[in-house]
């Protein structure tokens, strides 16, 4: 492999890294958001109270863009498996 292959293949897999973990991202800093709305409005200032809905919204992302993400990440390995040379 040259060196721009190899920087091109490195730039291929920081650009799938964004992809696959921008949703889990978005899922839980919505959730944060919303939870600390929530606590401005009631003023209820329980450092706890944020924990458990960023986890339930980080596990449903994961669960709804579970399959999408794995056949990101297999798909990147195959093209990346394929400079192997033999």
């Amino acid at each position: 492999m040259t060196e721009g292959q190899v920087l091109e293949v490195g730039r291929q897999a920081l650009w799938v890294l964004v992809q696959v973990a921008l949703p889990v991202l978005i899922f839980g800093m919505v959730a944060g958001v919303l939870v600390s709305l929530f606590q401005a409005v009631t003023q209820i200032q329980e450092v706890t109270l944020t924990f458990v809905p960023k986890m339930v919204a980080v596990a449903v992302a994961i669960v709804i863009f579970g399959p999408w993400m794995l056949a990101t990440m297999v798909a990147f390995m195959v093209q990346l498996l394929s400079f192997v040379p033999r």
